[in-house]
């Protein structure tokens, strides 16, 4: 009998490497059961193609480029080779792209909304007050001239739907949640060494909350010399990355780790699977106030105990289990976190609902729905 030929589905984004964690391990692995998939993203470092996933890469180019500007045509002159039934954006950057590539082939297309990109402008430091203005108003602005043209928006937070209205009612909410692994490689650094070993894992940058999280690792480590603290992540700002080096320079017990390159989402892994606590220090900002950082599912799900930030909604996230030590970055108190460290008894309960299993079936079904329109 002759094999029914799979209907082809393209996720595309311009920053995100081709093997990001939510395009290839959670969408991606999720659709190719019953679509043929293809991923164009950024060059990465030891990108694998399981499971049938093809990969494309772009770049590489620095983060504000004339490169950069022109990839989104790079991007498009690569789906229109493709020809896929389904064309899923995961950047604003293809607004425009993906408008032509649906007048040009017909094709569907779903906005996987990943972050509320204007308010990040907004309320972000990476660029001045005058440029940050013009930039956030420019990108709300194409999100609501072209807000008819995706079939179904995917986003990655529930809060998005009230803070960028543009988005209307056909939209679904695919939270950033872990996805399942294998119990096998869980060993605390702690066990060899003896130290109490901290990881900040992800984007590094001053909204992430890098630098206070060295702050309060300095903190605890002038009361206990076995406080270890290791960074790992990309920091896409050069200021950034130079700060990080000299704020590390003189401190032997904070290891930085990436930086300047992106890490493989697996290496982020082990590095969890290693650490004692993990490091969730976003200082207060508008553009994170409603979210759900990823770190927070990846923390929970392989039980990686907290030092977490004062923000009520992530510390009554993580009550029930209880998984964290909460913490004012302003009011630091080291000895009485080092108290609660020790004496804290964590996972009591089993953190069941931070897997990305149930977000599968809300994925098929909006996939579905958008091709059989």
């Amino acid at each position: 009998m002759q094999e029914i030929k799979k209907r082809r589905i393209v996720l595309a984004s311009i920053l995100k490497p081709a093997n990001d964690p939510r395009m290839f391990e959670k969408i991606g692995q999720t659709l190719v059961r019953d679509y043929e998939v293809h991923i164009i993203g950024y060059a990465c470092p030891q990108a694998t193609e399981p499971l049938q996933i093809s990969f494309h890469s772009i770049g590489p180019f620095p983060r504000i480029s004339w490169v950069r500007f022109f990839s989104p045509w790079v991007v498009m002159l690569k789906v229109l080779k493709l020809r896929p039934s389904l064309l899923i954006i995961c950047t604003h950057e293809l607004l425009f792209s993906a408008l032509l590539l649906k007048t040009l082939i017909g094709c569907r297309v779903i906005y996987d909304v990943q972050e509320n990109y204007a308010l990040n402008i907004f309320h972000g430091n990476t660029f001045a007050p005058v440029l940050k203005t013009f930039l956030g108003s420019y990108v709300r602005l194409k999100e609501w001239l072209l807000s008819p043209l995706p079939d179904h928006y995917l986003l990655a937070e529930k809060s998005y739907a009230e803070e960028a209205r543009f988005i209307g009612k056909d939209c679904t909410v695919l939270e950033n949640k872990l996805k399942r692994f294998s119990e096998e490689g869980t060993v605390r650094l702690s066990a060899a060494d003896g130290n109490i070993h901290l990881l900040f894992s992800g984007t590094l940058a001053e909204s992430t909350g890098v630098f206070v999280a060295i702050d309060i690792a300095s903190a605890l480590h002038q009361f206990d010399r076995r406080i270890r603290l290791r960074v790992c992540g990309y920091a896409a700002q050069p200021k950034i990355r130079e700060r990080l080096r000299s704020v590390a320079a003189n401190k032997s017990f904070v290891k930085l780790q990436g930086i300047d390159s992106l890490v493989p989402h697996h290496q982020i892994i082990r590095e969890i699977q290693s650490a004692d606590f993990g490091v969730v220090s976003y200082p207060p900002n508008v553009s994170t106030r409603d979210a759900l950082p990823t770190k927070l599912f990846e923390y929970l799900g392989y039980k990686l105990p907290m030092l977490l930030t004062d923000h009520q909604p992530w510390v009554t996230y993580c009550q029930e289990y209880p998984a964290a030590v909460v913490f004012q970055a302003q009011a630091f108190d080291p000895k009485a976190v080092l108290h609660q460290m020790h004496q804290m008894q964590f996972f009591i309960t089993t953190p069941d609902q931070v897997f990305w299993d149930d977000q599968e079936e809300k994925l098929r079904m909006a996939v579905r729905n958008v091709l059989s329109i």
